[in-house]
């Protein structure tokens, strides 16, 4: 079996893609939104650079034309089959700025107790994003019990 190994100019995941319906709303959310750092667009795609990774928005024909596939055959819609999920410093904050500025989260900020503190929120495209900051030692707890009647654990 063949491994996914790192090349010796770096690392093996450069950018994520996401196919959107609407390129335009979809810009306008990263950029104006969002305010990540946009590199620039053309008839297809959006692209915005977070340090060495690139988040790349590609419209349906987009997306068509790079899976060699036709427009009609791309399945949008349906329920999240995944999320992109960032590492910031203080995500109480981010959330609080990201909601005054219309963003709606999923799920407000909570304790994992994997050790991180995390949010979500959906893009106007309906992908997930995840915001999370590392807990310290002290701040891992375990979730509260259940009080649903007749739950167990």
């Amino acid at each position: 079996m063949t491994r996914l190994a790192l090349t010796k100019r770096g690392k093996a995941f450069i950018a994520t893609v996401l196919f959107v319906k609407d390129l335009d709303r979809a810009t306008v959310f990263y950029r104006d939104v969002l305010k990540l750092p946009y590199q620039g667009s053309d008839a297809n795609s959006s692209t915005f650079q977070v340090k060495d990774q690139y988040l790349i928005l590609l419209s349906a024909s987009g997306a068509a034309d790079l899976l060699a596939t036709e427009e009609a055959d791309m399945h949008f819609g349906g329920p999240a089959r995944g999320l992109v999920a960032i590492t910031v410093a203080d995500v109480d904050a981010l959330y609080a700025d990201l909601t005054a500025r219309g963003v709606t989260f999923v799920r407000p900020p909570a304790d994992q107790r994997w050790g991180l503190r995390t949010a979500h929120f959906a893009d106007p495209e309906g992908n997930l994003w995840e915001i999370n900051q590392f807990l310290s030692s002290e701040e891992v707890r375990a979730p509260a019990p259940s009080t649903e009647q007749g739950a167990s654990r």
